[in-house]
């Protein structure tokens, strides 16, 4: 079992109030971790650490910021096979996920080492004689940066390595599913020689969530908020946000549609496909959820894909070959086994998979499903996919933009002229053409539309939103006054 610490002006400590809480591993239902349960006054102390470190941090140069970043990259991914003990553990993820996690983690921190000297402004021609005009961006402050559990390897360190690049200061908030993994993020950081204070790390009991978060929130030097999780979370935090005036960026759910045109390479669709709805037993905010099929091709794609499907078990990820692990408690597989009733009792058909044992559910395709269908819109964030039939490409469209999110979306089709006017016309952040939904790299601009949330992670993207743009005069000479 694992125990977790706050971690406040690097300095490990307990609960001001000696409170804990468990995380339970959702195939043994034992104790996975044990962590500390922290207070208001915990909260209030964490961001005090940052804000007292921000100064010193804001005037570090961009080379040695990009030292400390690249130094912790090499740690991270040092410590891979930790990583992959504490995901299993905490959320029953495969070790192939989690290896993932802190392969791409530890890029994130390489790309975001290479940004520090490129938060650049601009000089700006004014019409005042003698004015010299600038557009100049600085660090804002304390950043608070709140991590999910389903990738959280990835997302707790996307949620701080471009704050910490642009010069400024984080409270990191763990997922109360994954303590154990953002803890060893944290830890990464220190162990790498960032200065007390730059990051602050701390853990809350479910229960206190709401308290904790409307606290930090609202805390006066936090001056950036972002969030990555439920677009039912993100709301509330953009609310809270706005209430303060405070800017967020927000990553949150997804429903995301992959259409199989009528030219479309079947196989290359059908492994797209597969990979993109059961990858982390789909539980990924770009799983593809919808597959939207044209008449031509549907028969010939639901047969390959049920097929493909069927090979991949699922089982307990401790055990070496397992291909799909857990889903993450036993609610999830009772939501999801909600939706596949509520298809079936509609008209659709399981050809592929639909049975579980506790928490491990197996691949499960979905045909024939329609707007009259729960899981037509709902978010399953399971490993189950549904195959929406359509005829041409407008109704494709209609159908993959008939949806309150818009993240990731992909278009199979062999005339790329034809894809790409189609992409354009997907109301999507990211779209992929003849690739999977199910796509991330550090350097790219990731972020979604409509309810799944607004602004940009990764690379220059990520510069504008946790800097501040100022403009700044110089005036040489005399300037005329009109009194």
């Amino acid at each position: 079992m694992f125990n977790v610490q706050l971690m406040i002006d690097n300095q490990y400590r307990d609960a001001s109030d000696g409170r804990v809480f468990s995380r339970k591993d959702p195939l043994t239902k034992g104790d996975a971790t044990t962590a500390a349960a922290a207070s208001l006054a915990d909260a209030r102390a964490a961001v005090a650490a940052a804000a007292a470190a921000f100064p010193a941090w804001s005037k570090t140069g961009p080379g040695e910021r990009r030292k400390y970043l690249l130094k912790a990259a090499d740690l991270l991914e040092a410590r891979t096979p930790d990583f992959i003990a504490r995901m299993g553990a905490e959320t029953g993820a495969t070790p192939g996920w989690a290896g993932f996690n802190a392969h791409l983690a530890a890029n994130m921190l390489r790309e975001a080492g290479s940004m520090t000297t490129q938060i650049s402004g601009e000089v700006i021609p004014s019409d005042i004689p003698g004015s010299f005009a600038m557009g100049i961006r600085q660090p804002v402050g304390v950043i608070l940066a709140i991590a999910p559990w389903n990738a959280p390897v990835i997302l707790g360190v996307r949620s701080i390595a471009m704050p910490l690049a642009c010069g400024n200061t984080v409270v990191l908030k763990a997922s109360e599913l994954c303590p154990a993994t953002h803890q060893l993020i944290a830890e990464v950081l220190k162990d790498a020689g960032l200065p007390a204070g730059v990051v602050s790390f701390i853990t809350n009991a479910p229960d206190d969530a709401p308290e904790i978060v409307n606290a930090l929130i609202a805390h006066p030097a936090v001056r950036r908020v972002n969030f990555t999780g439920s677009t039912r979370v993100g709301r509330i935090v953009a609310e809270t946000a706005a209430r303060h005036l405070k800017p967020a960026l927000l990553e949150l759910g997804g429903k995301a549609p992959l259409l199989v045109l009528d030219d479309a390479d079947i196989d290359e669709a059908v492994n797209a496909a597969a990979f993109g709805a059961f990858m982390n037993q789909g539980q990924i905010c770009m799983s593809t959820e919808r597959l939207i099929v044209d008449d031509a091709v549907a028969d010939a794609f639901v047969a390959k894909l049920a097929a493909k499907a069927k090979t991949l078990k699922a089982g307990d990820p401790r055990i070496p070959g397992t291909i799909l692990g857990s889903v993450v408690n036993i609610e999830a597989v009772k939501r999801i086994h909600e939706l596949v009733a509520d298809a079936t009792s509609k008209g659709a058909t399981v050809v592929a998979g639909g049975d579980s044992s506790e928490t491990v559910m197996q691949a499960t395709v979905i045909d024939n499903v329609t707007s009259a269908m729960r899981v037509y819109s709902d978010e399953s964030f399971g490993p189950i996919v549904s195959v929406i039939r359509v005829s041409g490409v407008d109704e494709a469209v209609r159908v993959a933009n008939d949806s309150e999110y818009g993240l990731s979306a992909a278009v199979f089709g062999r005339d790329i002229g034809r894809a790409m006017e189609v992409a354009a016309r997907v109301e999507s952040g990211i779209c992929h053409i003849n690739g999977p939904t199910v796509h991330d790299e550090a350097q790219m601009p990731f972020g979604g539309v409509k309810a799944s949330g607004y602004g940009r992670f990764g690379g220059k993207a990520a510069i504008a939103e946790f800097t501040e743009l100022r403009w700044i005069t110089i005036q040489s000479g005399h300037r005329h006054y009109p009194f």
